[in-house]
């Protein structure tokens, strides 16, 4: 595994990584790919499990990197997984309240995440895509906005503004 550090400048960064190492099976991933490249199938075959929503996850986080690999005889290429990261640095301050709304989206369940989601999907539909603004609307403050979309596979945070993904 590449020996890089994770240097983490946004507290919402946080959720994505409380989401990964809360979860035996998707720690046991980023664990397994720490190691070495490995296929979709490799990686089930070693863990024991469907990885999928793992993957998912650790992509969003920005935890792992993808290549493609060709097969030795004539075949379809597959994509490959690799840990991106083998140490982290924290480099913000936030409130106790900010830190506490981040740990509770990383750890609510999907019903009550996906409540705030639509909401947010709602207003930029409508155009109130900026951070600041949502914020007015939704009375909520940018840190707590930010993780949302950090955990949401809905949504993307370029720079001060959130737009919806793509490929839902």
């Amino acid at each position: 595994m590449p020996k890089r550090t994770r240097i983490i400048n946004d507290p919402a960064d946080l959720v994505p990584l409380i989401r990964v190492f809360g979860s035996d099976l998707h720690k046991k991933v980023f664990n397994t790919l720490s190691s070495n490249w490995m296929t979709k199938e490799e990686l089930e075959k070693a863990v024991g499990a469907d990885v999928g929503e793992s993957l998912k996850i650790l992509q969003k986080g920005g935890l792992i990197q993808s290549r493609w690999k060709m097969p030795e005889d004539v075949g379809v290429p597959e994509k490959e997984f690799q840990a991106s990261y083998s140490d982290v640095i924290g480099n913000f301050q936030c409130g106790l309240d900010e830190l506490s709304n981040l740990i509770q989206i990383a750890s609510s369940d999907d019903e009550e995440f996906l409540e705030i989601v639509f909401k947010i999907e709602a207003e930029i539909k409508m155009g109130n895509s900026s951070t600041v603004g949502l914020c007015r609307t939704l009375n909520q403050n940018a840190c707590f906005i930010r993780g949302v979309a950090k955990r949401s596979d809905r949504l993307t945070v370029r720079g001060q503004k959130l737009l919806l993904t793509e490929d839902k």
